[in-house]
């Protein structure tokens, strides 16, 4: 039968209500939107208008799971087993299963290698326990250690130039100050020690003591930066022959020989230090006297 002019059918009314949906849909809008916008409010014929036409990516909320997903399928890659996934995501094997199935099956390992594998990732946790270990006890003792009084950094610098410098002996006089070290602390420290002492850095003569074989230009270049002193305050470089018949363990970037530090004009300070010395060991041992009785 057909409709009589100037009446509107139900087909037309749906498709115009479709097409504004659908530009509304387009235009970024959300169900609950586009129902107040057209005033409608029935659920299935609002699906109905905008059928086909995906949400707008503000209206989708994230799943949860996904990240979860995503490392338990790179887990499986890696070849690990349900357990395995399971222990280290905490979600159940069900899930895991859904999530990975389409992935291939892990080889099956030899029990003997599965065995090492787990030793030695124990042991590598080990390790790694040791060794924040002893990171904090390196930490909590140097905060102990606090600042330095100048008596404090008086004795330490006698301790050190009488552990590692030069020293007089009755059959060869050698009443001067000579330090050697190839510990940058050490040679910072003592510096700090002939700063505390008076001793100005006009007086001292710096030679740098290296293997002939390691990178000798860089070494000089990282001991004057060090100092602080001029290329001029350094006297020429000694260079260690090379014996082929040794196995030298001291190579690598981090090698960089060691520091000669002379002090010119030194008799009177290097008496000073002996004297000292002797001083800090009759001390130690009038301290010690109370554990002897």
């Amino acid at each position: 039968m057909a409709h009589s002019p100037g009446k509107t059918s139900k087909y037309t009314d749906f498709e115009n209500l479709r097409a504004q949906a659908v530009a509304l849909r387009r235009q970024g809008m959300s169900l609950r939107q586009i129902r107040d916008h057209l005033k409608i409010h029935n659920n299935d014929l609002l699906n109905r208008l905008v059928h086909g036409e995906p949400a707008p990516d503000w209206t989708k909320r994230p799943n949860a799971k996904d990240d979860l997903r995503e490392e338990a399928r790179e887990l499986r890659r890696q070849g690990h087993t349900y357990d395995q996934i399971q222990m280290k995501l905490g979600c159940s094997k069900s899930s895991i299963s859904l999530w990975v199935r389409d992935l291939p099956k892990p080889e099956r390992r030899d029990p003997a290698e599965q065995a090492k594998l787990a030793a030695r990732k124990r042991w590598e946790h080990e390790l790694a326990v040791r060794d924040e270990s002893r990171r904090r006890t390196k930490a909590d003792a140097q905060a102990e250690v606090g600042a330095l009084s100048e008596r404090e950094l008086f004795l330490i610098g006698v301790g050190l130039y009488w552990a590692e410098g030069t020293k007089d002996k009755p059959y060869d006089r050698r009443e001067h100050v000579t330090f050697v070290n190839s510990d940058p602390g050490m040679i910072t420290t003592f510096l700090a020690w002939l700063d505390l002492m008076g001793v100005g850095r006009e007086r001292l003569r710096f030679t740098v003591m290296i293997h002939e074989t390691a990178d000798v230009p860089g070494a000089e270049r990282y001991w004057s930066e060090l100092v602080e002193a001029d290329r001029s305050a350094f006297c020429k470089t000694s260079l260690k022959k090379h014996n082929p018949k040794t196995v030298r363990r001291n190579t690598g970037d981090a090698y960089r020989g060691c520091l000669v530090i002379k002090v010119l004009k030194s008799a009177d300070l290097y008496r000073r230090i002996e004297g000292a010395w002797y001083g800090i060991v009759e001390a130690a041992r009038e301290a010690d006297q109370p554990n002897r009785t």
